[in-house]
């Protein structure tokens, strides 16, 4: 065994073995995020709930997630990593089983913000115990396992969900948690031993600060979520709730900045490869949480594919994930990492433009090459993100930092797609404005098109020629959604391309992190 790093301790099979479950459980917390963005529709019907109400069954996970990935570092200080991650992977596990056995989307929504409050503590966990227990020497094949997790579970989260669905039911989206979370919970216990509890963190805990954190960000969550589909602040609850957020925000930011003992501690952002390394997290997940929501819809509603042929098709980015660990990890040892991250972004940004060329016959292989590219280029990205943003803090901020950085992620990932929706509807508006324009029986070429069609339904209805127009207005339609869909997937691009602007910004990443045990 390599000597540890100095002021490290030694690194032990039970370290290594305890973290494997760790990152298991953390696998877990983030899959369930998207497992059932493919199989909504099926859930829908199990639970008659309507369509805005299905929406939910996603949106209340990820507000509670997002409140607790930066209270982890706080609880995992008071009560000790392996007490933190017991409780969370068997409360994950029970409210899994929950979810399963709801019994209408009230209860649904309930269970499901349940579990991804409590799940949400392992995200970050895992994160700052892979910096704490593994030396420097070690972290790069760390990484690489790590990234795979943290983005291929989203990736592949339709895939198997769809799968599920198709060959059981919607509630084996949940029960598939059972027996994982069961060994994960038992590991973790007896495994794990980085840290120790300090009780004294408790005496004087800003219960205010908690407040105000839950209240902004769950606040911010919804709004960023429900705004595309509400027609923004002509919404009452959304215009009530963007007041909340900016309120409780300002109080919150204030409280940490000026409190003994903050619920997170933003100074860590004052380390500027922190900041740069959070804010190409917030990249990531706009592109990570973005394709993965933009291509199921277009599939679905342009494709009319079901959720195991979304899923199907979807596995394509995972598989070059995978390809590409062993590559991205010899790269990090031998190549500045901010000479791979700028691959990384630059691939991203291609794989999405190549994504912006869709047609009304884009199927599997139309998709192969650029879901390919965007699969090697997610390792490339997020391997050097991770050392950028974490490797170079002290000790004493490593847990709280490692919560703002996975928060960062799900911030943009929740803000991206508010973007792409409020894209998709006024982009559509306009193509359909414009596509109507053109389309108008004055046109020569228009009313050639509408005696075809009318010809093809003589005999077949009563009324061809109102069929034919039908058929027209539907042809519209769709090459309008088309057309809006290339255009979020070439904004999407571009953010990739113009994130290359702050390159300049960040430092060479290096240096040991102590454990505090």
């Amino acid at each position: 065994m390599a000597t540890p790093a100095q002021g490290m301790r030694p690194l032990t099979p039970r370290d290594i073995a305890g973290f494997f479950a760790m990152v298991v459980g953390m696998f877990m917390a983030i899959l369930d995020i998207q497992i059932v963005s493919s199989s909504l529709s099926e859930i829908q019907a199990g639970l008659a709930a309507s369509a805005d109400e299905i929406s939910w069954v996603q949106t209340s996970y990820l507000i509670a997630e997002v409140v607790m990935i930066p209270l982890s570092g706080i609880l995992s200080r008071i009560l000790s990593t392996r007490v933190l991650f017991t409780m969370a992977a068997a409360g994950f596990t029970l409210t899994s089983v929950a979810c399963a056995f709801s019994g209408g989307i009230e209860s649904m929504i309930v269970w499901r913000a349940l579990q991804g409050f409590i799940g949400g503590a392992m995200i970050p966990t895992v994160f700052a115990t892979s910096f704490m227990i593994f030396p420097p020497e070690k972290r790069a094949g760390v990484s690489v396992m790590m990234g795979l997790v943290a983005t291929m579970a989203p990736t592949i989260g339709p895939t198997l969900g769809g799968y599920l669905t198709q060959h059981m039911s919607w509630h084996w989206l949940f029960l598939a948690n059972v027996i994982p979370g069961i060994l994960v919970t038992s590991l973790v216990w007896f495994l794990v031993d980085v840290d120790r509890p300090n009780p004294e963190l408790r005496k004087g805990f800003d219960f205010v600060g908690l407040a105000l954190m839950a209240s902004f960000l769950g606040s911010l969550e919804y709004v960023v979520e429900e705004g595309p589909r509400n027609d923004w602040f002509d919404d009452e609850a959304i215009f009530t709730l963007a007041v909340v957020a900016a309120v409780s925000g300002i109080g919150f930011f204030w409280r940490v900045l000026s409190y003994r003992n903050p619920i997170v501690e933003l100074r860590a952002f004052a380390d500027r490869n922190f900041a740069i390394g959070s804010l190409y997290s917030f990249i990531l997940g706009i592109g990570l949480y973005g394709s993965v929501y933009l291509q199921p819809l277009f599939l679905a509603r342009v494709r009319g594919f079901n959720s195991l042929q979304i899923g199907t098709i979807m596995f394509v980015t995972g598989a070059f994930q995978f390809m590409s660990a062993p590559i991205a990890g010899a790269l990090s040892k031998r190549m500045d990492l901010r000479a791979m991250l700028a691959l990384g972004l630059i691939l991203f940004g291609s794989g999405v433009w190549m994504n912006s060329h869709f047609t009304a016959e884009t199927g599997f292989w139309e998709l192969f090459l650029p879901q390919a590219v965007r699969g090697m280029s997610l390792m490339l990205c997020f391997i050097p993100i991770n050392s950028v943003a974490l490797g170079t803090l002290p000790p004493d901020k490593l847990k709280n930092a490692s919560g703002l950085y996975n928060l960062m992620r799900n911030l943009g990932g929740a803000i991206g797609l508010a973007a792409i929706n409020t894209v998709l509807t006024d982009r559509n508006a306009l193509h359909l404005n414009r596509l109507g324009d053109n389309v108008n029986l004055a046109r020569p070429e228009v009313q050639q098109m509408v005696d075809n069609l009318s010809q093809r339904f003589d005999g077949l209805v009563a009324d061809p020629t109102a069929a034919a127009m039908s058929r027209l207005v539907g042809l519209v339609q769709r090459e309008a959604l088309i057309l809006t869909f290339n255009d979020a997937m070439l904004l999407m691009s571009a953010v990739f391309f113009g994130a290359l602007l702050f390159m300049p910004l960040v430092r060479r990443p290096g240096g040991p992190v102590k454990a505090d045990h």
